[in-house]
C-alpha cells in the first residue's frame, strides 16, 4: 500500500476534533446540544487564534457560524414547524380513523396497511408526528385483542424510517446531504430523484417488517399494553389520630391483611426511612406504595390515611377512584410542553387540574412522583401516569400538548385541519415541481399556517428543536473545516489507498455500511454531513459518479435501526412497547443488512459501476 504523507497541521487538528466530536455525540451524560456547541466554539476559537490560509484565501473563524443561516437548516426548521401544524389541527385524523376501523376487520392485512401508510406519510412529513398518530391506535388494538403491543410497535416505527429516506424532504438528513452536495458542485437532487431505489429496497423491508419482525420480537409486558388491573405508585399520608399514627410499620401492614408493600417512608422532604418492620410511624409520614386503585383505597380506609399524589392531596375534589375519573398515560413528544422541562416548571398539575401519579422512563422501573421527581427534567419518550376527571383528560387530548395513550384516546380534530393539509400539500408541490426551493416553499407554508390560525407562535417555538439545530450547525462547521483544510481529501485518499484494487461496487457498498454503523452510534445528521464531502472526494479521485457515492452516504445515514438511541422515534416506541436494547439489535440489524444488500445491488447498476 502506498504511503501517504501526513496532512497539514490544521487538517490534522480538524481530524482529531472530528474524532472527539463523534465520541462526544455518543455520551448520554453530556447533552447533545452541549457537545455540538463545544465543537462549534472549538472550531471558531481555534481558527481565530491560529489562522489558516490556503490558495491565498484566509479561512475566517466566523465562516463556521454560517450554518445558522444555511438553506438546509432553514428548510429543516420550517418543515418541523409545518409538521407541528398538522399535529395541532388533527389533520391526520382521517388516516387514523380508517386504520383503526381496518384493524377490527383484518388484523394481519391491517398491519401491512399500517406499515405502508406510515412509510408513505413519512416520505413527506417528519416521522415523529406519524409515530405519535399510530401509537395509540396500535396500543388500543393490542388492548382489544389481548395481543402484545410489542409485536407491532417497533415494525411500525421502522417503517416510518424506511419511508423517510425516499424523498429529499423525508428527513432532515436527506435535506442536509442534498444541500451540502449541491454546495460542493453536484447538481441539486430533486424531490423524487432517488424514490425508485428506496421504493425497491423499502418494499423488501416492509415485507420483512410485516412477516418476519413480529416473530423475532419477544413478548414484552408494559404498563401501556397491560389489560390487567393497573398498578401504579402513590403515597399514603399518615394523618394525626389515625390508626397508623404511633404504630409500628408491621402493625400497619397487618391491618391491611399483610397485602400492603411499602418501599419507603418519607418523613420530610429531606428525610426518608427504610421500611423496617419496627419503624415507628407518626403523623405527617408518607408511605410509598404501589398497587391497584381499589387496593390503595382499601389501605386508605384501613389505616385512616390519606392518599397523596405529588403535592396535591387526593380528596373529595380530587378523588382517586370515582365514576368520572380516568387514568391515562401521556407521552412526552418532541415539541410538547414537557420536553426538556419538569412537571413543576411546566405547572402541569395546576394547568390541567390533573394528578401526576408516576413516571415511566424506558430502561428504568417506574418511579414514585415525590418532591424530588417533580423537578426531574423530562425527555422525549418519558411516560407520565396521570389521573383526573374525564372532562379534564379529554381537554388534555384536545389541546394536543402531549400524546395521551389509552384505549379510548380521541385524536385531536379542528375545523382548520383541511386548511393545514392544503398548506402542507402546497409546500410539497412547490418543491416537487421545482417552482421554488424547499426552504422558500416551507417558510411560505409556515407563514400561511400562522396567518390562518393553524399554528400559534408558541406552537412554532415548541416545534423547533435546539438539539437538531445545534447538531446541524456543528456538523456543517465540521464538514466545512474538513473540506477547506484538506482533511476530507486526505481521508478520501486514505480510503482509496486502503481499498486499492477493490471494485467500485465494493467501494460504494463499504462506504454505505460505514455510514450505517456510524448513524447507530452518533447522530445521523453528523454522520451524513461529515461523510458527504469525504464521499465526493473518493468519487473525484477515482473518476466515478459522485452522485452514487452521495446517495450511499444518504442511504447509510438513514439506517437508524440497530439501537434505540439512533433516532428519537426509536425511543418513543421503546417506551411504549417495553422493549430492551437487545430487541433493537434482534430486529434492527437484519433490517440494516437487508437495506444495505439491496442498495449495494441497485446503486452500481443505476450508475453503471458494475
Amino acid at each position: 500500500m502506498e504511503w501517504l504523507p501526513p496532512p497539514n497541521g490544521h487538517a490534522l487538528a480538524v481530524l482529531l476534533l472530528t474524532a472527539a466530536a463523534l465520541l462526544l455525540f455518543t455520551r448520554e451524560r453530556i447533552a447533545l446540544e452541549t457537545s455540538s456547541l463545544a465543537v462549534l466554539v472549538a472550531l471558531a476559537l481555534g481558527f481565530e487564534l491560529f489562522p489558516f490560509e490556503r490558495g491565498g484565501q484566509l479561512l475566517h473563524a466566523t465562516d463556521f457560524l454560517l450554518g445558522f443561516g444555511h438553506e438546509a437548516l432553514v428548510a429543516v426548521c420550517a418543515l418541523m414547524i409545518a409538521g407541528q401544524g398538522l399535529v395541532r389541527t388533527g389533520a391526520l385524523e382521517p388516516v387514523g380513523r380508517v386504520l383503526a376501523r381496518a384493524w377490527g376487520a383484518a388484523p394481519a392485512i391491517s398491519l401491512l396497511l399500517t406499515l405502508v401508510v406510515g412509510a408513505l406519510l413519512s416520505a413527506f412529513v417528519n416521522n415523529v408526528p406519524i409515530v405519535v398518530l399510530l401509537l395509540p391506535i396500535l396500543i388500543s388494538v393490542s388492548l382489544r385483542t389481548r395481543s402484545p403491543a410489542s409485536g407491532v410497535l417497533m415494525p411500525m416505527g421502522f417503517a416510518t424510517l424506511v419511508g423517510g429516506m425516499s424523498t429529499t424532504i423525508g428527513t432532515s438528513t436527506n435535506l442536509l446531504v442534498v444541500s451540502v452536495a449541491s454546495d460542493l458542485g453536484l447538481r441539486r437532487l430533486e424531490m423524487f430523484d432517488f424514490f425508485v431505489p428506496v421504493a425497491v429496497a423499502g418494499g423488501v423491508a416492509i415485507l420483512y417488517l410485516w412477516l418476519v419482525a413480529p416473530r423475532l420480537l419477544p413478548v414484552r409486558q408494559t404498563d401501556l399494553g397491560d389489560t390487567s388491573p393497573r398498578v401504579f405508585a402513590a403515597q399514603l399520608l399518615i394523618t394525626e389520630g389515625s390508626f397508623a399514627d404511633g404504630k409500628a410499620l408491621a402493625d400497619a401492614v397487618d391491618k391491611t391483611g399483610g397485602e400492603m408493600k411499602v418501599s419507603r417512608i418519607l418523613r420530610s422532604e429531606q428525610t426518608s426511612l427504610l421500611p423496617l418492620p419496627d419503624a415507628a410511624l407518626r403523623a405527617g409520614d408518607r408511605l410509598l406504595v404501589s398497587d391497584t386503585a381499589e387496593r390503595l383505597k382499601d389501605y386508605e380506609g384501613a389505616l385512616g390515611a390519606t392518599l397523596y399524589a405529588g403535592d396535591m392531596p387526593v380528596d373529595e375534589d380530587n378523588p382517586l377512584h370515582a365514576d368520572d375519573q380516568q387514568l391515562a398515560e401521556v407521552v412526552v413528544t418532541q415539541g410538547s410542553l414537557l420536553e426538556g422541562s419538569s412537571l413543576s416548571a411546566a405547572r402541569f398539575s395546576e394547568r390541567y387540574q390533573l394528578l401526576t401519579l408516576a413516571l415511566h422512563r424506558a430502561g428504568r422501573h417506574r418511579q414514585v412522583l415525590h418532591s424530588g421527581l417533580r423537578d426531574l427534567r423530562l425527555q422525549v419518550g418519558d411516560v407520565v401516569l396521570i389521573q383526573g376527571a374525564r372532562e379534564q383528560v379529554a381537554e388534555l387530548k384536545r389541546r394536543g400538548d402531549v400524546l395521551v395513550l389509552d384505549a379510548t384516546a380521541d385524536l385531536p380534530s379542528t375545523r382548520l385541519a383541511p386548511l393545514a393539509l392544503a398548506i402542507m400539500a402546497g409546500i410539497i408541490l412547490g418543491a416537487a415541481l421545482d417552482l421554488v426551493p424547499i426552504a422558500i416553499s416551507a417558510l411560505t407554508g409556515v407563514l400561511l399556517m400562522l396567518a390562518t390560525g393553524c399554528l400559534s407562535w408558541r406552537d412554532a417555538a415548541r416545534a423547533l428543536n435546539t438539539q437538531v439545530i445545534l447538531i446541524v450547525v456543528a456538523s456543517l462547521a465540521l464538514g466545512a473545516a474538513l473540506l477547506k483544510t484538506g482533511a476530507a481529501d486526505y481521508l478520501a485518499q486514505l480510503f482509496v489507498t486502503a481499498t486499492q484494487g477493490t471494485s467500485p461496487t465494493w467501494l460504494l457498498s463499504g462506504l454505505m455500511l460505514l455510514m450505517a454503523l456510524m448513524t447507530n452510534i452518533v447522530s445521523n445528521n453528523a454522520a451524513a454531513l461529515i461523510g458527504t464531502p469525504i464521499a465526493i472526494g473518493i468519487a473525484r479521485q477515482l473518476g466515478l459518479p459522485e452522485e452514487a457515492f452521495v446517495l450511499a452516504v444518504l442511504f447509510g445515514a438513514n439506517m437508524s435501526y440497530a439501537t434505540p438511541i439512533a433516532y428519537k422515534t426509536n425511543l418513543l416506541v421503546m417506551s411504549a412497547g417495553g422493549y430492551r436494547f437487545s430487541d433493537f439489535l434482534r430486529v434492527g440489524v437484519p433490517l440494516t443488512l437487508i437495506m444495505w444488500a439491496v442498495f449495494s445491488w441497485l446503486l452500481p447498476r443505476l450508475y453503471g459501476l458494475e
